[in-house]
């Protein structure tokens, strides 16, 4: 479903991403693992367009992405949540929903209400739906930002660290989200700190270090001494 080649990314002259080649297959959860600073962030962003490229290739569902905006690349059915949340504070969780229902209509999605399936997932925003988003907490934020990108009924899910910053209760709800995810068929690419998490959901890992990936393969054969070569200070 997403294939990356060769990508290269700087920030002026400091190149961040070096040659990363990366695979999600259609209905997988892989998990991007690293140290904090090692590109991560970064190359969602490129996947997502939010950054430039200076060579290499992203394509999703056979289709070269290069050239095009965001906003283009969530009308193919890629969905990103990213670090921080990054909701609209000042609108209420109603009014956050709604901006995800505008991707939906554009993509010309059916298939029964959409609210429905996100109030599913995660009945407390039904709730919350006259709040504003910016007096939720940590764990209502996240659930938030996932169902407002749920909401375009995107085909691959970006995520970056979901659990950070989140009570165990909530991290609990969000990983049965995320399986329910996975079992209607989306392709989600993780990126997660919380390693006992990862290892539960996602059936394939890749690790990055100083900007390139260093380790691939299924998360069964992840080993402990792999997790602390290049994943500990």
């Amino acid at each position: 479903m997403l294939e990356v080649r060769g990508l290269n990314v700087a920030y002026g002259e400091s190149q961040v991403l070096w040659d990363v080649s990366l695979d999600v297959p259609a209905g997988s959860v892989v998990c991007l693992m690293g140290r904090n600073g090692v590109g991560k962030t970064t190359l969602l962003k490129s996947i997502m367009g939010l950054l430039p490229t200076r060579s290499g290739r992203v394509a999703f569902d056979g289709t070269d992405l290069g050239g095009r905006r965001p906003e283009e690349r969530a009308g193919c059915g890629i969905g990103y949540v990213p670090q921080g949340r990054e909701i609209f504070p000042n609108l209420t969780v109603q009014e956050n929903l709604r901006m995800g229902l505008l991707g939906s209509r554009r993509n010309g999605h059916g298939g029964g209400d959409p609210l429905e399936h996100v109030f599913e997932l995660f009945p407390k925003l039904q709730t919350l739906l006259g709040r504003k988003g910016g007096v939720l907490s940590g764990g209502e934020q996240q659930q938030l930002a996932i169902a407002r990108v749920l909401l375009a009924r995107p085909k691959l899910l970006l995520m970056d660290e979901p659990t950070e910053g989140i009570q165990p209760s909530v991290i609990d709800q969000i990983e049965e989200a995320i399986e329910r995810i996975k079992g209607q068929g989306i392709s989600v690419l993780l990126v997660e700190q919380y390693l006992e998490f990862a290892w539960r959901l996602a059936s394939a890992y890749a690790i990055m270090r100083k900007g390139t990936i260093v380790s691939r393969g299924s998360t069964k054969d992840l080993r402990e001494d792999m997790v602390r070569q290049h994943l500990t200070v």
